[in-house]
């Protein structure tokens, strides 16, 4: 045996038998100072978190979790979450030095979240909004399928529901482990954003904070109504190494930065964090009250099925023949018949609007429901 080979022997037989280190649960030993990324000074993290993790000495913004952002931007106990138990798969099988379902794991354990990013509703200052926030202690941010996923639904409940929409982005891309399954997140975002924002026309705010790079400046990030930053933020797609080498040129101290991007028209504000909720408000209050603002719909086919409390409210409406909301929803249903074609069909009967019941609830399909003898298609449609 080569004294090479005895040393690494050695090495890993100490490896071995060093005793193993158990995680506590207390706060303790998460340690009680951080160091500022930006200036260096040493900060007490009790006082840190009640400055919303801003640097006392500098100003700049350090990492927060999804939670502490949550719990500044939603009104106390009004915060509801969505898909809050999807957990991802491993499709793929995929293994470098570790397996993708033990990163997972670890991850969940160290985190406390299922993946990274969380959905759902809640108030801000008594505004009803959709909410996302991505957090970047989870693998980094990456955004797999259940991110995807998540986010795709939030829009969709957001459209259905008229919700005014915010995504706080902090991720470092698409999540390599699931290769083309994190890919196609994009396009399904991007589709999903564009019936809320192109035929809703509901809001749509994106908050970009550091690091939001890679698939997720490529997509959603960069699709918002209004586009805000934190200052000094990391935003951009490829990394600034690869941008050099690529182009032989030496980019700007300040390149990829938010301050950079507001100066080139890439940002519409950057908002530090203690003033972040006030100026969500007020942008969101302007948008409800603007006076010439135009009202869209959602496209048939992509309302979605009714949950048990819009089933029973229809039941309600129905019975009430005269109300206005009856009236409207005939005229709605109306203009559905017409894209068929459909003509020989008396809404006053309710008969006819259980039939349209039926179909928002999607006991039977679409095809087969205009297929029936009451309802008689043009020849073309059944080509």
């Amino acid at each position: 045996m080569s004294i090479l080979s005895w040393i690494e022997e050695q090495r890993k037989l100490k490896l071995l038998n060093a005793p193993k280190y158990k995680k506590t649960d207390s706060n303790t030993a998460q340690g009680l100072w951080t160091r500022c990324d930006h200036c260096g000074v040493i900060l007490y993290i009790k006082h840190l978190k009640e400055n919303q993790r801003v640097c006392f000495g500098c100003g700049f913004h350090l990492q927060m979790t999804s939670s502490e952002r949550i719990e500044h931007l939603i009104d106390t106990n009004t915060w509801h979450p969505i898909n809050e138990t999807l957990s991802p798969g491993d499709p793929l099988e995929f293994k470098d030095q570790k397996a993708y379902t033990e990163r997972l794991k670890e991850a969940q354990e160290r985190t406390g979240l299922q993946d990274g990013i969380q959905t759902g509703t809640g108030l801000l200052d008594g505004i009803p909004v959709a909410l996302g926030v991505m957090d970047f202690n989870f693998m980094g941010g990456s955004m797999g399928s259940v991110v995807g996923e998540k986010i795709t639904r939030l829009i969709e409940y957001a459209t259905h529901q008229g919700l005014p929409l915010i995504i706080v982005c902090a991720s470092g891309g698409a999540r390599m482990q699931e290769g083309i399954f994190s890919l196609m997140q994009m396009a399904k975002i991007s589709a999903a954003l564009h019936v809320h924002q192109n035929c809703a026309k509901l809001l749509y705010i994106a908050v970009l904070t550091s690091p939001t790079t890679g698939g997720v400046t490529a997509s959603f990030a960069m699709l918002g109504d209004l586009i805000f930053a934190e200052p000094k933020a990391l935003i951009g797609f490829a990394g600034r190494r690869v941008i050099e080498q690529t182009l032989q040129e030496q980019l700007p101290d300040d390149f990829q930065t938010s301050e950079y991007l507001l100066h080139h028209g890439l940002l519409d504000l950057i908002i530090p964090r203690s003033f972040l909720k006030q100026a969500l408000s007020e942008t969101i209050t302007l948008y409800k009250e603007a006076p010439l603002k135009t009202h869209g719909k959602i496209l048939y086919g992509q309302r979605g099925s009714l949950t048990k409390v819009q089933e029973e409210r229809f039941r309600r409406l129905l019975s009430k023949p005269n109300s206005d909301a009856y009236k409207t929803f005939v005229k709605e249903f109306e203009s559905l018949l017409n894209v068929f074609n459909i003509s020989n069909i008396d809404l006053t009967k309710s008969t006819s609007l259980e039939h349209a019941l039926e179909l928002a609830t999607k006991k039977t399909t679409q095809i087969n429901w205009l297929n029936q003898n009451q309802f008689k298609l043009r020849s073309s449609f059944n080509k």
